[in-house]
């Protein structure tokens, strides 16, 4: 029998403890391991893919806004609001939206209120982002159609209805209502679009007969606010318009490169990723690998 090195005896030790640990704690101790990758800069990603979405042209990923607006989904953590507005402050907000543009990314997806005008100006004024920005309704603001017209006003390209208030009107059978929403979107001047969590919200509009200029629907393998892929996928091979997938990684609760192959595989047209500044260049280079690698999916691209 071979000797077996002292580092040879780490790492298989390190193996076996690993092995009956969740995810959440494997990674953690992983880091632990190896911070070889730390503070090490990085080229920035090119040829980043691209898809039509109306009249405009918005890259397969889009950088979402939850984080930058303090809100992250990590279950009963009370801290975790106040952590992510202390993180963010407007210097790193706009630090991360320039390392967005500058591998590739051309499109981002926030709330459409105050605090998102004002970084999104300043963006544009100090550091001349030019980044295209899809609006999410923001129900505390009030009337979601003067909601958009303020979005717009501020320079958004589109408008979604929050998915929250979406499935509630479906559940209580009011899917006109979210026609009517929508329509006041388009004649605001935006595309016009429905956000959703589950197939169900989806389902409604489309036997009601709505006709969004896309969807914004969570896909996951986690089933985290959203439903089974496999049912989602079926359906939504039957629309015929963009589809932004997002909650793709069960809100952390995947790993890139399953979740953002998964969503794709699945049928989403472009993902919506909430990232920290030092996950942009390698969630960005995940994404440009496995599209030009390309990827097995039945629903056509948009």
């Amino acid at each position: 029998m071979g000797k077996i090195s002292r580092r040879g005896l780490f790492k298989t030790s390190l193996g076996v403890t690993l092995a009956g640990l969740p995810y959440e704690h494997r990674a953690l101790l992983a880091q632990l391991v190896d911070r070889s990758d730390y503070g090490k800069v990085k080229e920035p990603v090119k040829g980043l893919q691209r898809g039509k979405f109306g009249k405009y042209e918005i890259s397969r990923l889009i950088i979402g806004g939850n984080l930058i607006s303090g809100s992250a989904h990590a279950g009963e953590l009370l801290y975790q609001s106040a952590l992510m507005t202390h993180y963010f402050t407007t210097e790193k907000i706009l630090e991360t939206w320039t390392l967005a543009e500058q591998n590739g990314i051309n499109t981002t997806l926030m709330r459409a209120d105050p605090h998102i005008f004002e970084h999104y100006e300043k963006f544009k004024r100090e550091r001349g982002g030019k980044l295209q920005w899809i609006a999410q309704s923001a129900p505390e603001q009030g009337d979601p159609v003067e909601n958009a017209k303020r979005a717009r006003d501020h320079g958004a390209i589109g408008i979604y209805l929050h998915g929250g208030v979406s499935d509630t009107f479906a559940k209580e059978g009011k899917a006109e209502e979210i026609g009517r929403i929508v329509e006041g979107f388009r004649k605001a001047g935006l595309a016009a679009g429905i956000g959703a969590h589950y197939l169900a919200t989806v389902q409604a509009c489309a036997k009601a007969g709505l006709d969004p200029d896309f969807f914004m629907v969570t896909i996951n393998r986690k089933e985290y606010y959203s439903s089974p892929a496999g049912d989602l996928a079926d359906f939504m091979k039957t629309i015929r318009k963009p589809w932004i997938g997002f909650k793709v990684l069960g809100a952390g609760r995947d790993k890139p490169l399953e979740g953002f192959q998964h969503a794709f595989e699945k049928g989403a047209d472009f993902i919506a990723v909430g990232m920290f500044d030092w996950q942009v260049r390698d969630d960005t280079a995940h994404v440009q690998a496995m599209l030009a690698k390309g990827i097995d999916r039945d629903r056509a691209w948009a």
